[in-house]
């Protein structure tokens, strides 16, 4: 369980860049980190000249293997579209480990990622922060529950009012759904308050309801799909009421009310923007975007929404927000520590530091060079990901 990376450009994230740098992992965790290590003896050396490390990549929002590929109806299990209303479930319950998106992620980079249900309700249910290699889910967990899902806009309104002809039918309806039941969370909390312990006044336990009590007392975020911009304002108004912590997912239309945003610093995860402009909310869709609202100040992340875009390509996403004017330094923060802070996790992953896990990522060349290539993922100091040395080489230009 004792290793050392040597020789390598290293980018700790927190703590700048080191060049022919050298980080010693122990138990599973970083030992240390820097420049002119000695390299204790009995270590396996892993020499990364000419390559770069990183912290393993965090998708902060994703469906991996709630959403299986390639079997169809059998392996959707990402939206229990029966009530708009399904706090109670439980994405970790659907999750497949052993399915191909997971063995993507790590050839990827991609070591931690937020898993969550899908969007057709406007409360889905909680998603779970998890690594993403392990014989179970259960070896995977990092943080259970991380945050509860819920949706507004064109997604609830669609699979009800259009599919059911039943509320919601409109954005209105979506936010009272959404406010109704944050009224009953805070009287089933209160309920629970009165009966001080005694077990016959308690309330009848209802899954729904402790599922939205604990972001009413703020152990979870709410973590809110939304695209346009009257929809981010709305839950924005929705926060300050109920006094809740809440991100805002997809945050398409983000842009056109930056200086709005800057004011109330909710966390932005941006994204699938490597895909079409699939329906009417997505009209607005750019790759600017995250790089207008990071410079402003408000913490973003960067995602996949895989199986929209494929896990093992958002570093990919990420360079095109570099090429369409994001500072480097936010992107890599936006695949690294931001995601880590929004999951809940930044304690153990996101930056390159000593007593941290050993999550890493050895990259062939720069992680948003087209032609860079994973060559090692090492999650809690293990490898459990090694790209072939012929693939390593397979790169000829004209």
């Amino acid at each position: 369980m004792t290793k050392a990376i040597v020789n390598a450009k290293i980018y700790t994230i927190t703590n700048g860049v080191i060049e022919e740098g050298s980080i010693l992992i122990k138990d599973g965790k970083i030992e240390n980190v820097g420049k002119d290590i000695d390299v204790p003896k009995g270590y396996e050396v892993i020499d990364a000249k000419g390559m770069i490390v990183t912290p393993g990549i965090i998708d902060a929002h994703a469906h991996v293997e709630i959403w299986e590929e390639g079997i169809g109806w059998e392996g959707m299990d990402v939206n229990e579209s029966t009530d708009p209303v399904t706090a109670g479930v439980r994405a970790l319950d659907g999750i497949n480990p052993d399915g191909m998106g997971m063995k993507d992620a790590v050839s990827g980079g991609i070591t931690t990622i937020w898993d969550a249900p899908g969007s057709a309700n406007v409360i889905g249910g909680y998603g779970v922060t998890l690594k993403t290699s392990g014989k179970t889910v259960d070896d995977m967990i990092m943080l259970s529950p991380s945050g509860l899902k819920a949706a507004f806009g064109e997604n609830p309104k669609g699979a009800y009012g259009q599919r059911q002809s039943k509320m919601p039918m409109t954005r209105m309806a979506v936010a009272a759904i959404l406010r109704e039941q944050l009224i009953k969370g805070q009287e089933y909390l209160e309920e629970i308050e009165k009966a001080n312990g005694d077990i016959e006044k308690m309330p009848k336990k209802d899954l729904d309801l402790e599922a939205i009590g604990k972001v009413l007392k703020k152990e979870i975020p709410l973590k809110t799909h939304c695209h346009r911009h009257d929809d981010i304002m709305t839950v924005i108004r929705i926060a300050q009421e109920f006094d809740i912590d809440v991100s805002i997912e997809h945050a398409t239309q983000s842009h056109l009310i930056v200086e709005e945003l800057a004011k109330h610093k909710v966390p932005l995860i941006v994204g699938p923007t490597v895909s079409t402009r699939s329906k009417p909310e997505l009209s607005e869709m750019s790759f600017k975007t995250a790089g207008i609202c990071a410079k402003a100040g408000i913490p973003v992340s960067i995602m996949t929404d895989h199986p929209i875009i494929p896990v093992h390509h958002l570093h990919l996403a990420a360079a095109m927000c570099v090429k369409h004017g994001m500072e480097e330094r936010h992107a890599l923060e936006a695949i690294t520590i931001n995601p880590a802070r929004t999951c809940g996790v930044a304690d153990r992953v996101g930056s390159i530091e000593v007593g941290k896990d050993a999550d890493l990522a050895i990259w062939t060349k720069h992680p948003f060079d087209v032609f860079t290539k994973v060559k090692h993922t090492i999650i809690d100091g293990e490898i459990v990901y090694t790209t072939p040395e012929e693939d390593i080489n397979e790169v000829n230009l004209c």
